[in-house]
């Protein structure tokens, strides 16, 4: 199970998701716990706005897209909204690649993401 945690502020009414330096490189063994407090996260979100930003990420797989995608997925079902910022190249590259980018808001940083939800 991962000690790391992701720094969770309130920016608004915007919850954001920091997933800081110790999240460079999401891998397979730490997926469940990650999904567990990412998802833990989301259900208490209120209101159901979310921004995860990615900016120390420098590569995830399939099966941290599917933990995004359950993310999504949860605050869509609550009418709510969801968003990522700072993507690095390679990540945003492999959202683009596979057609994710045109289901999820994606912005340059958290900032802008907040803004965009908040409108």
């Amino acid at each position: 199970m991962t000690t790391r945690q992701p720094e969770v502020t309130v920016d608004r009414t915007v919850t954001v998701i920091r997933l800081g330096p110790g999240f460079e490189s999401i891998e397979e063994p730490e997926i469940a716990s990650l999904e567990q407090v990412l998802v833990g996260i989301v259900d208490d979100a209120q209101p159901p706005k979310i921004v995860v930003d990615l900016a120390h990420t420098k590569f995830f797989g399939s099966s941290f897209m599917e933990v995004l995608f359950h993310m999504w997925n949860r605050i869509k079902q609550r009418d709510g909204q969801f968003a990522l910022s700072s993507l690095t190249e390679y990540c945003d590259e492999v959202l683009r690649i596979t057609h994710l980018d045109r289901l999820w808001d994606i912005h340059d940083n958290p900032e802008s993401a907040v803004d965009s939800i908040t409108g």
